[in-house]
């Protein structure tokens, strides 16, 4: 084994757009470990979870920021065991996780972005969206037809390469208008291989306790590969810029995912201006005094 590890490099993650496209099928689903063991594993995503807890809690008595974090892949790409891993320190009370499934009736009702509105963090808070408003720009974009099951105007329907090119638009005004507002966005895609995925589907349907993660019709969205592929392509071409830029995750090490999304957040939060409020020592003494006669 090399007990050499790789020198670690944000930037070789991000994804800003501009001139430069991206293709999905030339980057690397599985790269060289950051770490040599599973101690050392274990010993640097401890110290990456005691600092972004550390962050948090300036970020929250700063009151001046907010963290969204938003998470998207292919079924078994990891989403869950990332966040359960990466954000396992952080204090339960200052994060939240917003998880987006099937839109109802009611979300039908409203314009795409409205549930998404309803999750956002607060400023001091660290929020997490397990799926996101992407799923808009993907799940109909390769199920065309349920369009026609949305509560869409006839016209914009009758269009839908306008509408795509509308919503990367929406999309990229709404991450501005919130980077603008102190909330920094990370968006993370988590790049699997598919046969890795299949073999992780396989393993679950082999656990007794994973079974019921797995149904017919996930075996059917996995025939639709090729062209989710292509709509994450696209949607992160449209909206990949330098203030929301996107982060590629190498996935098919999850033990290494998880070291780069926690050192990616680590950098982010190290990048706010924030800390803790100082108290004046003269009214913190008058405070202890009075505390001091209270249990007199």
């Amino acid at each position: 084994m090399n007990l050499k590890k790789p020198k670690f490099d944000a930037a070789s993650f991000r994804f800003e757009g501009g001139r430069t496209r991206l293709s999905l099928r030339d980057t690397p689903t599985r790269i060289e470990p950051f770490y040599r063991d599973e101690a050392d594993r274990t010993r640097q995503l401890d110290a990456l979870t005691a600092r972004i807890d550390q962050r948090q809690n300036e970020m929250h008595a700063d009151e001046h920021y907010g963290l969204l974090v938003l998470f998207q892949a292919m079924d078994a790409g990891g989403k869950d065991s990332s966040i359960r891993h990466v954000f396992s320190g952080v204090n339960p009370s200052r994060f939240r996780v917003g998880e987006f499934k099937k839109p109802s009736k009611q979300d039908l009702a409203h314009d795409f972005l409205w549930r998404f509105w309803k999750e956002l963090p607060e400023r001091g808070y660290i929020g997490i969206f397990n799926r996101t408003y992407y799923e808009e720009v993907l799940v109909e974009k390769v199920h065309r037809e349920r369009l026609t099951e949305s509560s869409l105007p006839p016209n914009l329907v009758a269009n839908p390469d306008e509408l795509w090119k509308e919503r990367y638009l929406d999309i990229r005004n709404f991450e501005d208008y919130l980077f603008r507002n102190g909330f920094l966005l990370i968006k993370i895609y988590l790049h699997v291989d598919k046969q890795e995925q299949g073999q992780r589907l396989i393993n679950r349907l082999r656990d007794t306790e994973k079974q019921w993660k797995l149904s017919e019709s996930d075996l059917e969205e996995r025939q639709h590969w090729d062209e989710y592929i292509q709509a994450y392509e696209e949607a992160i071409n449209a909206t990949a810029t330098k203030r929301c830029p996107w982060y590629i995750i190498p996935s098919d090490d999850r033990a290494n995912q998880q070291l780069i999304i926690a050192r990616i957040v680590t950098e982010v939060l190290d990048s706010l201006p924030i800390e803790f409020p100082t108290r004046d020592d003269k009214e913190a003494r008058r405070l202890i005094r009075e505390i001091e006669r209270q249990d007199k």
